[in-house]
């Protein structure tokens, strides 16, 4: 389908796209039709831009607005057919990858466009030669949308987001779209947009300095000669007595002072050290940039014009006359002023700057979309997760950080070097990881600690751990989140995330396994594994559709997650928050077990009193150091409590308080004759019940006494971890 035809006095430019209907239904879907405009904006020499559309065809005018032809991840065939005055042409891009699939033959230069992930403003750049040896550029202007994003809402709000937390962490290079910004003299001043800030200033800024050099701006400066009488042109009052004394002396020399110019002023200075500077840079990062294997030979020879043209101006004979720049003593007129010199002073103060987000007449590339959107869904999650924990700013800790990426970009840390951990009052509570790759190899700098793949290696975007201490002091609950800029389709209006994606969340569940170093066993890990996609859909429609009842069902789903979506985002801080509160006994009791295994969490702990007159101290002695592996009744149990509940038991140290756990791995009963024995003791023999015992942890880092008046015989008690707290007579620990 022939989408856009421009008609050049030169040639005839026509762009197609085989699938545009079905692209244009999805983003008018996705996005809506009045999102779906885009500006075009074209060089000298167009006749007419015409494009098609179902009403038929419509004319484009410079400048205005018109129904997108370009969007994300559509191949463009482009031909354009020159006149019989064209000898040669290329196609323009900075990329090399570009240019392979482009050719000019019979008079046709052809190729093809896909743009990926990537959307913003792009050009069509053509250079032709015509048989008379003038050279021609020809651009062509335009913006490539997305189907699953408004580009003009909500990619603006994802950068924002991003800049909030990272700065300059969504910038890139060498991208085929590019956004306009506006300089800001608070912000930084990184290489990468020193580089684009030059990009647009370079032109201007080469002829500034050829201007200055042809007519530089003078002063006079005072000079002490001596000379003969016969060599003065004017004959100052000061020497006409002394003329009269030496007339007869033709010989005699008169000092004189003369006003001459020079070329030696503040303005020139700076120029000098402006033209220095950037001729330095420039050189430093474009040997950077040629190290890229993509970029193209038209951007080699356009960066080699250029530094060899600074380096002529810089070793200029003007220049020798100048001296050296020592800074300004007051605001000199003349650089912001005069011709020239205005031009010089404005590009220096622009590379001196940070950049702003807002339009502006400058380029700005960022990486793309699907890159940034995995990047917002982590700080996305990351403002959820504090949220719903009701945190504040410090009690989060972040231990990630940015590194350098490439030629001079940067990126997030992965695994360990984007750790994000959640505390109140210095206890654990939650942690967030971006990115972390698990591997069968223990020592990843980008894996997670006691995270182990035996197969291939894993790696998840987001991973949340919730640290819960109700069960086991430190238990890490696992959740999986991966972020996909990717939209399958649109089931009773509601947006679907794709099937292999949530193929893929099956799988990171059954690949990714703990490794216990005491046991040297893997055990599960991974409790659920969850999509984030751009998906749009009302709530009520969201909440009956497949993917997200699954998330009850087996714990594995999606959820719809776009920029400006408050309502839809409720849906993830539900679901976030109920992890955070739901405790752990329950959600290991929700995970579905394996056929034929049978899996019981319990949760019921009896608390017995161990003290010297009932137990004798050697008894005592073992529990204080948790060497203890049998604890025995006295001659009375309460009959209220059941055994066959029993899964935990923790010793109540007279005068102390309660610490330590240990599981009951078995009950059964003893003679008062046997027990007494084990202590060294002889009384009357009658039965007791004997609980078999095995250490698990400490609960508490030091002992808390607990509340004796709910004991039954001021010797048990029968409870829950849930419930510890109400006994406990401290409640902070």
């Amino acid at each position: 389908m022939e989408l856009l035809t421009i008609k050049h006095n030169d040639f005839t430019m026509s762009v197609e796209c085989n699938k545009f209907d079905a692209i244009w239904t999805k983003a008018k879907s996705n996005i809506g039709e009045q999102s779906l405009l885009s500006t075009y904006s074209w060089t000298e020499g167009v006749v007419s831009v015409v494009r098609e559309t179902e009403a038929g065809k419509q004319e484009i005018l410079q400048g205005e607005q018109a129904p997108a032809v370009f969007f994300d991840n559509a191949d463009y065939p482009i031909w354009i057919e020159f006149e019989d005055r064209v000898k040669d042409a290329q196609f323009g891009s900075e990329l090399q990858g570009e240019n392979d699939k482009f050719s000019f033959r019979r008079g046709i230069l052809a190729g093809f466009l896909n743009y990926g992930n990537e959307i913003g403003r792009s050009e069509i750049n053509v250079i032709y030669k015509t048989k008379e040896g003038a050279t021609h550029r020809f651009t062509f202007s335009f913006e490539v949308l997305s189907t699953k994003l408004d580009y003009h809402e909500h990619w603006r709000s994802i950068i924002e987001d991003i800049e909030a937390e990272y700065r300059m962490l969504s910038l890139d290079y060498m991208r085929r779209t590019f956004h306009g910004f506006a300089p800001d003299p608070n912000g930084d001043t990184p290489e990468l947009i020193w580089w684009s800030v030059f990009a647009g200033e370079q032109e201007k800024f080469i002829l500034a300095c050829k201007s200055i050099i042809d007519r530089p701006r003078h002063r006079l400066h005072g000079h002490e000669s001596y000379k003969r009488a016969d060599r003065l042109t004017i004959v100052p009052r000061t020497i006409e007595n002394e003329l009269a004394e030496h007339r007869k002396e033709s010989g005699h020399l008169y000092r004189v002072e003369e006003q001459l110019q020079t070329n030696d002023t503040q303005e020139n200075r700076f120029l000098k050290f402006a033209l220095a500077q950037i001729t330095c840079k420039y050189d430093s990062l474009k040997r950077r940039i040629e190290g890229i294997n993509t970029i193209s030979e038209v951007k080699k020879q356009e960066m080699e014009a250029t530094l060899k043209t600074l380096q002529h101006l810089r070793r200029n004979p003007f220049f020798r006359t100048v001296g050296r720049y020592k800074g300004m003593s007051q605001e000199s007129m003349v650089l912001q002023k005069a011709t020239g010199y205005s031009q010089v002073y404005r590009t220096w103060n622009l590379l001196r700057r940070g950049y702003s987000l807002y339009d502006g007449l400058y380029r700005l590339q960022t990486k793309d979309i699907a890159t940034l959107y995995e990047i917002w869904c982590f700080i996305e999650m990351s403002h959820i997760v504090k949220e719903q924990l009701h945190l504040q700013d410090e009690d989060v800790e972040h231990r990630n950080r940015m590194e350098m990426n490439g030629v001079f970009t940067w990126e997030l840390g992965k695994g360990e070097h984007s750790r994000i951990l959640f505390k109140k009052d210095n206890v654990e509570l939650a942690e967030l990881v971006y990115n972390p790759k698990n591997t069968d190899r223990e020592n990843d700098s980008v894996a997670m600690k006691d995270l182990v793949v035996p197969t291939v290696p894993q790696k998840p975007d987001i991973v949340l751990q919730l640290t819960k201490n109700d069960l086991q002091q430190g238990m890490k609950m696992t959740y999986l989140f991966d972020a996909k800029y990717r939209i399958d389709g649109r089931q009773n209006g509601v947006d679907t995330p794709p099937d292999d994606a949530i193929n893929q969340m099956h799988r990171y569940r059954d690949a990714i396994y703990y490794k216990d170093y005491d046991s040297n066993a893997l055990k599960k890990e991974v409790i659920g594994g969850y999509i984030l996609f751009p998906g749009d859909g009302e709530t009520a429609d969201v909440e009956v559709a497949k993917f997200y009842k699954t998330i009850g069902e087996g714990n594995i789903g999606a959820f719809p997650l776009r920029p400006k979506d408050k309502h839809n985002r409720q849906l993830l801080e539900h679901f976030v928050g109920q992890l955070i509160q739901t405790k752990s006994h329950e959600t290991i009791a929700n995970v579905i077990p394996q056929k034929g295994a049978f899996v019981e969490v319990g949760n019921r702990v009896l608390i017995g009193l161990v003290g010297d007159n009932n137990r004798g101290r050697a008894a005592k002695d073992r529990f204080l150091d948790s060497a203890a592996t049998l604890y025995y009744t006295g001659s009375k149990f309460p009959t209220t409590i059941a055994l066959q509940d029993l899964h935990f038991f923790m010793p109540y140290i007279k005068g102390k308080g309660v610490r330590d756990v240990y599981e009951i791995t078995r009950v059964r009963t003893i003679s008062a004759k046997e027990a007494k024995q084990q202590e060294g003791e002889e009384g009357v023999n009658d039965i007791r019940l004997a609980f078999e015992l095995r250490y698990v942890r400490r609960q508490y880092p030091c002992y808390q006494p607990i509340d004796t008046s709910k004991m039954a015989f001021n010797t048990f008690i029968d409870t829950t971890f849930d419930e510890l707290f109400g006994i406990l007579l401290e409640q902070k620990i």
